[in-house]
């Protein structure tokens, strides 16, 4: 397994090589900065995977201008501001971590591991965070057709069509034949009405007997 590589920062070299020590001990790969000039340079000219930073060194604001540079780092390093005085916005600074020094070796180590792992999990929920845009924009969108279209390329069967032009017809035949039957009805009533007309009698004239 590849040792972790960490840049130590921190003004106070007996600090520093105390830290130095205790880490490769336990497996780590530990490069040594003495003011934040020096770790923003080796910061921009190297990788590592975390960088842990004292705050105050040649100024008081040295610390934060070290969290910065790691935090625009390209391969993204874990954060630790180790400190004797805490700062109550060390997470607004851009720290994943904030370790109170002095600590127990046992400890400050467990805490390390804890935030490289965290950090490591961070890392790739960001990855497939970013990775899935581009997969949904590589699938293609579906066409919808429009409501003409779909009409246009419904054919509709001949067998339907004939039958609507036939029924026309049909349909107007079929109200002819009440009117011819009121027709006939009406001419029989008037034929019945004429034959119960009494016929006039002719007067005959009688010859009186003489």
């Amino acid at each position: 397994m590849a040792k972790r590589r960490v840049l130590l920062v921190d003004d106070e070299v007996t600090i520093l090589l105390t830290m130095k020590a205790v880490l490769e001990m336990n497996g780590f790969d530990v490069e040594t900065a003495a003011s934040a000039r020096e770790a923003r340079s080796k910061i921009r000219l190297n990788e590592y995977q975390m960088v842990m930073t004292d705050m105050r060194m040649e100024s008081d604001a040295a610390g934060r201008e070290v969290i910065q540079a790691a935090r625009t780092a390209p391969y993204h390093p874990a954060v630790a501001l180790l400190t004797a005085f805490p700062e109550d916005d060390w997470s607004e600074m851009g720290a994943d971590q904030m370790l109170v020094k002095p600590m127990q070796t046992a400890m400050l180590v467990q805490q390390i591991e804890a935030l490289l792992v965290n950090h490591a999990a961070k890392l790739s929920r960001l990855a497939s965070a970013a990775a899935a845009p581009v997969a949904k924009s590589e699938k293609k969108p579906k066409v919808k057709k429009s409501a003409a279209k779909r009409l246009a390329s419904k054919k509709l069967p001949a067998k339907k069509i004939v039958n609507k032009k036939a029924a026309a017809p049909a349909k107007k035949s079929a109200a002819k034949k009440p009117a011819a039957k009121k027709v006939a009805a009406k001419k029989a009533v008037e034929k019945k009405i004429v034959a119960k007309k009494p016929v006039a009698r002719k007067k005959v004239a009688t010859k009186r007997k003489k």
